[in-house]
């Protein structure tokens, strides 16, 4: 069909033919996408829910994909056993007796999603976030949540987006997608609506872009943040964690603290000074009304199951990167070498094979890298990579379910260590150490742990950066450890108050 000079797929007799099949058809346009950058789009379509997803390779350039989307069709959010769905201005609220995430999967089965070949990794879905406090709704007899909520945050916020716009950096194409959801039988209807859809994508695109220009600043503007722990109480905190390591009740137990600052502005000005100072392989925008927004660069994969392919990379052991190439190659031998590094990072790459084993089939788990150097802007990392086959039955939220929390942002073994975490923590995670992504209509699941992640609330900004204690570990030395994974991040905002 075309309509206004945009060819759109499929036809109105294939739409029929594919329809038969499901009832979530995806309807397309393709466009050169040499006109506008992705942060050009999303700023040009971003409605109050919308979402900037993107990667940025090892080397820093941009990764094949990037995703934008707006107008979700629903919001799904949950605090414990209490679900909200919006949807169509009716909101529904309700208690369940299962996980929120059970309750997701049962809304999504709604969607019987017809694939199309040729078509982007993702088309559409639910994008957001799933607190780490949402593992006690999956162990609800062994974690209790933190008593003190500061940020009152939802434990999760899913937004279900029928219209996507998709960049494939590779093929220099942008495709504009509309899910053309058939209800009643009504098929021609459902299809002159996604068409028209994707036209309004198209018309929105012809506007001008309105961003200011950002600057690149050698002298580091100054920041004022404070903790909600003081340094001699992390220190305090490090010292009772390592006692219960001498003990043998834990192997290692990740502890935090969370930074605030102040930050009225827009949350793209903060994703784009971040991409600045810190590209990372998941880069999100995404903006969640009036409630919140997260803004993040996280250099790590949660889990990953793509067509019954399960991945969970983990990342463990951390040092600064040198002023010179001849000091930063000395930094990654002396991180490589260092026992203390070794040990946490066996430690999480057997936690991944464990949580994999749990929904992969039998023989199929597999180390593909081992003890890699992965460098980033502000620091460098110990990094591995664990895959396996999803067991026939079990869906990709059975798999969010076995992986969550990350072995890296909770310890070892995984529910002593989440029970010293709240014991100690005192304070709800949220947002930080959960993870951020998206459950796809193709029953495909792409997500990142939540780390050098900013979530912006009521004129505050709030960076969480955390800390792997083993045997070896020294209070001063973790202390600093989660100062310089936060200075990227705390940078990337004084730069975005500047604008």
């Amino acid at each position: 069909m075309k309509t206004n000079s945009i060819e759109i797929f499929p036809s109105l007799e294939e739409f029929r033919n594919l329809s038969v099949k499901g009832n979530l058809v995806p309807v397309f346009a393709i466009l050169s996408s040499d006109n506008d950058t992705p942060v050009q789009v999303f700023q040009k379509l971003r409605t109050e829910y919308s979402f900037l997803l993107e990667s940025a390779e090892r080397t820093g350039q941009m990764g094949r994909y990037s995703f934008v989307g707006r107008n979700p069709v629903v919001i799904f959010r949950s605090s414990g056993k209490t679900i909200t769905i919006t949807e169509g201005g009716n909101i529904q609220t309700f208690e369940v007796k299962d996980d929120p995430l059970s309750e997701l999967e049962r809304f999504m089965s709604r969607y019987r999603y017809v694939p199309i070949t040729g078509l982007p990794q993702f088309t559409g879905g639910a994008v957001g976030y799933l607190g780490y406090e949402a593992v006690c709704s999956f162990e609800p007899k062994k974690l209790k949540v933190a008593k003190n909520d500061v940020l009152a945050t939802p434990e999760n916020i899913f937004m279900i987006a029928e219209q996507v716009v998709c960049f494939d950096h590779l093929e220099r194409r942008l495709y504009l997608i509309s899910n053309a959801s058939i209800a009643d039988g009504d098929v021609a209807g459902a299809y002159e609506k996604a068409c028209r859809e994707v036209v309004e994508l198209a018309n929105s695109l012809q506007k001008p872009p309105n961003l200011p220009y950002v600057s690149y600043q050698n002298k580091i503007p100054e920041i004022s943040f404070k903790s909600n722990l003081t340094e001699g109480r992390f220190k305090e905190m490090v010292g009772e964690a390592k006692k219960l390591i001498l003990s043998g009740d834990i192997i290692q137990v990740v502890l935090s603290q969370r930074f605030e600052v102040e930050y009225t502005g827009d949350p793209l000005h903060l994703y784009r000074t971040l991409w600045m100072v810190n590209p990372s392989p998941y880069m999100f925008c995404i903006t969640f009304g009036n409630e919140l927004s997260i803004v993040g660069g996280s250099p790590e994969v949660h889990v990953k199951c793509i067509d019954g392919k399960v991945q969970i990379r983990p990342i463990a052991g951390t040092r600064k990167r040198g002023e010179t190439p001849e000091k930063d190659a000395e930094l990654a031998v002396e991180l490589l070498e260092d026992p203390k590094e070794q040990a946490e990072h066996v430690m999480l790459l057997d936690l991944a094979r464990n949580d994999i084993g749990r929904i992969a089939k039998y023989g199929s788990v597999k180390v593909t890298e081992k003890f890699q150097i992965e460098r980033f802007s502000h620091v460098m990392h110990i990094v591995s990579n664990v895959v396996g086959e999803k067991l026939d039955g079990l869906s990709s939220y059975d798999v969010m379910r076995a992986s969550f929390p990350a072995g890296t942002v909770s310890g070892a073994p995984k529910v002593r260590a989440m029970q010293i975490i709240s014991e100690l923590e005192l304070d709800k995670r949220g947002v930080y150490s959960g993870a951020v992504g998206y459950f796809g209509f193709d029953g495909n699941l792409d997500s990142c742990i939540a780390l050098r992640t900013v979530v912006i609330k009521d004129g505050k900004a709030y960076v969480q950066a955390g800390a792997g204690i083993v045997h070896e570990s020294t209070p001063e030395g973790e202390f600093e450890e989660t100062r310089n994974k936060a200075r990227g991040m705390l940078l990337a905002i004084a730069r975005a108050n500047a604008m």
